[in-house]
């Protein structure tokens, strides 16, 4: 299955947007082995908020490593694997903030990153998928606690 989000996302609940939506488009990605979408209007109420223009981007990127890594072969002796590779997979969210009453705009950077052990793919892919639910399930269910943590620095 590949990336390839609504053109309308639910944004989860956060302290001062009420039912908030985000319309979204493809977007030009930062290399091949990503794709990218841009924010191109809102929905629900949203004050303050801005679409993405190039100097204020609000945009999402999934980034996958550009080589896949396979599990290596046992230690013949003891029959134990040494460094196990894992094949990485990146959310990216960029938006532009204002950083001073003057609207100087700097780019905030959100990062979710899945490092998968090589083999587990083939081995796992029940509990692959559980962690991404659960992972998934817990951002949605802590949205407004982590936006206010991003803002107040309190975990």
């Amino acid at each position: 299955m590949t990336w390839s989000p609504d053109s309308s996302i639910t944004g989860g609940a956060q302290t001062n947007l009420t039912t908030p939506t985000y319309t979204i488009g493809s977007d030009l990605p930062p290399d091949s082995n990503s794709r990218q979408y841009v924010v191109t209007a809102l929905g629900g109420t949203q004050t303050d908020v801005r679409t993405s223009t190039a100097g204020d981007p609000f945009t999402a990127t999934i980034r996958k490593d550009g080589t896949y890594r396979t599990l290596p072969a046992k230690n013949p002796v003891n029959g134990s694997y040494g460094n196990i590779p894992k094949n990485k997979v990146e959310v990216l969210v960029r938006k532009g903030v204002k950083v001073d009453s003057s609207g100087t705009i700097q780019v905030l950077n959100l990062r979710v990153i899945a490092e998968v052990p090589a083999g587990s793919e083939l081995s796992d892919p029940a509990n692959i998928r559980a962690a991404a639910s659960f992972a998934i399930g817990l951002l949605s269910e802590e949205s407004a606690d982590y936006g206010d943590s991003l803002i107040t620095r309190i975990i």
